[in-house]
């Protein structure tokens, strides 16, 4: 049995942004439906079946990303939306871009990215850091692997090495 997770990023009017940013960084395929599109999921504890209503062409809420995601060739995936009826532009709940001040931290998440080789994470490094903040530079740490720790310019953070070889 096969199990895996992806991290999904909640956003208040700017999901569609982000996952074109990611796309850039990662490549791969960039898939998103609207509200508009979708409609809206109508959950509840007690039913045996989600259903989804329409949103009007009309609403503020028809071009806001119901769902969309990320995936690459090499394994990567990132899903994001934007909350229904927020708006503000930055990650819900975070009051704005994440907070990233000398590795003290109030984010109730990070972005664990790994990859084979210093050469690989380079590259994504490279783009995640433009427009973003440099929380710990990539470099060698005292235990062999190199580390750093951005904060993107969508306020989602993210801790780059290698994996445990």
């Amino acid at each position: 049995m096969a199990l895996s997770t992806v991290t999904h990023l909640n956003f208040t009017g700017n999901a569609r942004q982000a996952l074109e940013f990611y796309h850039s960084v990662f490549g791969g395929q960039l898939m998103i439906g609207t509200y508009g599109e979708g409609g809206v999921p109508q959950d509840s504890a007690d039913s045996d079946q989600v259903t989804f209503v329409p949103v009007a062409a009309d609403s503020p809420n028809a071009d806001l990303v119901g769902f969309g995601l990320v995936a690459a060739e090499n394994g990567f995936r990132i899903a994001a939306y934007d909350v229904f009826d927020a708006t503000g532009g930055s990650l819900a709940g975070s009051g704005g871009p994440g907070r990233a001040d000398a590795l003290v931290h109030s984010e109730s998440l990070f972005v664990l990215l790994n990859g084979d080789t210093l050469e690989e994470v380079t590259g994504y490094w490279t783009k995640l850091i433009e427009g973003g903040r440099v929380i710990q530079s990539l470099a060698p740490t005292p235990w062999g692997a190199p580390y750093g720790m951005v904060t993107d310019r969508f306020g989602v953070t993210w801790i780059v090495g290698t994996n445990p070889g």
